[in-house]
């Protein structure tokens, strides 16, 4: 028994050792796991984020970054875990933020001939929010209000019409639609969207900025609407916004979709002109999804769409939009009754006479 004893209080006296170093080890791992625990919480807190802020602030990084090659790339694709939750954030998308209530719609009048309409009083206009009318506060017949414009130039375009020409007829177009107080920036759309320089109202350096577009491949359409509209929101307020477009419509190598293209323009209150280049009249034998996106988009921003056969016909298409910048009507109301934050807002603007009317459809109250 004092044999077994001894026995027995060295191995406890063995095991007491052993516990006492085990103990200082789990201790250390313990510490260790929860290192790694609390990093791989915030990585997936961090990942949650970005996910949820990525497409918001992806172009901006770019640009603030200033990429070696110069290039904004296109978003790349996202698995549906990428969406967000919430149905109600998916169809309401972007805001426009604004210090007041007050929206402000341009709208350009057509007559028959699709001739700018100038000179007409207030009292042939009616405005309409979801069916409701409204108080018109403010307006404007040929607005002075300067324009930030971002052109782009679809070059993969270049194998259905002359790259040359099509950038010459560009450079006459910067020559007259710049005046004192404007700005404009030159976007080439490929399978990249790149911006060629910066907003400025230097008509020379414009035209140099143009003609340095080269034939490119692929066409991200929805991309450069996203990215055009990210620029013009970050132009300053009070300033009217356009993005002038020509493309062959083919969409084939954005990122963003559809619906996040056609809420970024419309959440910046710009106006979208498109001149579609297309190399076969036949539906049949050409990519039209691009095409009714555009139309669509077009449409709900106040824009509008032009439909090239022949290149002869660019020159005059841009003196359409010239001229329509130029005779552009500016009504201003607070809606009534307030609307909800975070809705989509629908609007309806009338004019006396037989006239067609171009004018935003739609716009985003703050959340």
């Amino acid at each position: 028994m004092r044999n077994h004893q001894a026995v027995g209080d060295g191995r406890c006296l063995c095991a007491g050792v052993s516990r006492g170093k085990t103990t200082a080890v789990n201790a250390r791992l313990v510490r260790r796991l929860t290192i790694v625990c609390a990093a791989l919480v915030c990585a997936v807190a961090m990942t949650s984020r970005g996910k949820a802020l990525g497409r918001r602030f992806r172009f901006a990084t770019a640009a603030q970054n200033a990429q070696a090659d110069g290039k904004w790339h296109p978003f790349q694709p996202k698995p549906g875990a990428d969406r967000p939750n919430s149905a109600a954030a998916q169809d309401q998308g972007p805001v426009i933020k604004s210090q007041t209530n007050l929206v402000s719609i341009l709208a350009s009048v057509m007559d028959k001939n699709g001739t700018p309409v100038a000179d007409l009083p207030e009292s042939a206009f009616s405005l309409f929010e979801e069916g409701v009318p409204q108080k018109i506060e403010r307006f404007e017949a040929q607005t002075t209000r300067p324009v930030d414009l971002a052109l782009m130039i679809d070059s993969s375009a270049s194998a259905y019409l002359d790259l040359k020409f099509e950038l010459e007829a560009a450079a006459r177009f910067i020559r007259q639609v710049v005046r004192p107080g404007d700005s404009l920036s030159v976007f080439e759309i490929s399978d990249a969207v790149t911006e060629i320089g910066v907003f400025s109202d230097n008509v020379p350096r414009l035209e140099s900025d143009v003609r340095r577009i080269q034939p490119g491949d692929g066409t991200s359409i929805y991309d450069a609407l996203v990215l055009g509209s990210e620029a013009l929101t970050r132009r300053p307020e009070d300033r009217r916004r356009a993005i002038v477009m020509v493309t062959d419509a083919g969409e084939t190598t954005s990122g963003a979709d559809f619906n996040e293209a056609r809420q970024a323009a419309i959440a910046s209150g710009e106006l979208l002109y498109t001149i579609v280049v297309r190399p076969v009249k036949n539906e049949n034998g050409r990519n039209t999804a691009g095409e009714h996106a555009l139309i669509t988009i077009t449409d709900s921003t106040g824009g509008s769409m032009f439909t090239l056969d022949e290149p002869s016909q660019i020159q005059s298409m841009f003196d359409q939009i010239n001229r329509q910048l130029r005779t552009q009507y500016l009504l201003a109301y607070y809606p009534q009754p307030t609307p909800p934050p975070g809705s989509d807002r629908h609007v309806e603007l009338r004019v006396a006479g037989p006239y067609t009317l171009s004018y935003r459809k739609e716009y985003f109250t703050t959340r």
